[in-house]
């Protein structure tokens, strides 16, 4: 089984984020039309897969925008805080340097996280 079908085997049952949690209660209506159109579990998918193409090497987000370009800033960023809360993709302290020069947190996809060695 490569990556990408192992990956797919993991998380088909869990992207089930509902329409209503993308839109505050104080947002305008437009955006509420908005969360119900877009397809969020579709997206999830996709930044997940994405993400565990990179295996135990980890990626950064410039990583993962950079595999997904045919998708906007703001619709891959936004997929990251629901794959870690559902416990898919796995973020420690480890850091590397993205093409701003800034630091951007290691994601993995929770099945090739290892632990960092203390040697």
């Amino acid at each position: 089984m490569n990556v990408i079908e192992q990956g797919q085997k993991i998380a088909d049952d869990l992207f089930d984020t509902p329409a209503f949690k993308l839109a505050r209660s104080r947002d305008p209506s437009t955006s509420h039309d908005a969360a119900d159109a877009l397809d969020v579990n579709r997206m999830e998918k996709k930044v997940y897969y994405a993400i565990c193409t990179f295996a135990d090497n980890g990626c950064i987000m410039d990583d993962v925008l950079d595999r997904l370009d045919h998708l906007r800033y703001s619709t891959v960023t936004a997929r990251f805080k629901s794959l870690k809360e559902k416990g898919l993709i796995i973020v420690d302290h480890r850091k590397r340097k993205g093409k701003s020069n800034r630091g951007q947190f290691v994601m993995w996809g929770k099945d090739f996280y290892k632990e960092e060695d203390d040697a």
